[in-house]
């Protein structure tokens, strides 16, 4: 029985190697294997966060509309950033690519440590919300009830977030 299809939100990451090779061969992959890519944002330059002392990154917000299930949509892009060369060494640390779920439609899913959308700390991350906003500024987060754009209004980030 295939499933209703959704709008999912993804952040991608991106801040050794060929940043935007990887990514744009991140977003192909996701094309591919996950769903249509419908929506991307411009790519923006922003600061290491959490872990200040490494290269800055390249992120992007992509929506992609897909069939799968959460927990699936999570085990290809698993997939795809090892299939790029990810490998997790520190929390934080710099990485060939990151592909953060961070909306999936209006569901609220949270299996602990394994997946939890929206993605625990959007609201509070500049670099998710400024390319998130503006693909998708009228998306509302199931939890707080508001716009991607009332979010990020109201954070107080201060971030170094800029368009490339």
């Amino acid at each position: 029985m295939q499933l209703d299809s959704e709008n999912v939100y993804l952040l991608l990451g991106s801040n050794l190697g060929d940043r935007s090779e990887l990514i744009k061969e991140a977003i192909e992959q996701i094309d591919k294997r996950i769903g249509q890519v419908f929506l991307t944002s411009a790519f923006y330059e922003t600061s290491a966060w959490g872990k200040e002392d490494q290269p800055a990154f390249l992120n992007v917000a992509v929506g992609v509309n897909t069939a799968l299930s959460p927990i699936q949509v999570l085990e290809m892009v698993l997939q795809i950033e090892l299939d790029l060369g990810r490998v997790r060494h520190e929390k934080w640390g710099s990485r060939l690519i990151d592909i953060d779920i961070v909306l999936f439609g209006n569901k609220i899913v949270d299996n602990g440590s394994q997946l939890q959308i929206p993605h625990p700390q959007m609201q509070h991350r500049k670099f998710v919300l400024v390319p998130l906003a503006e693909i998708a500024p009228d998306s509302i987060h199931p939890v707080f009830k508001l716009t991607v754009s009332e979010i990020l209004e109201r954070l107080s980030d201060n971030l170094s977030v800029s368009k490339v």
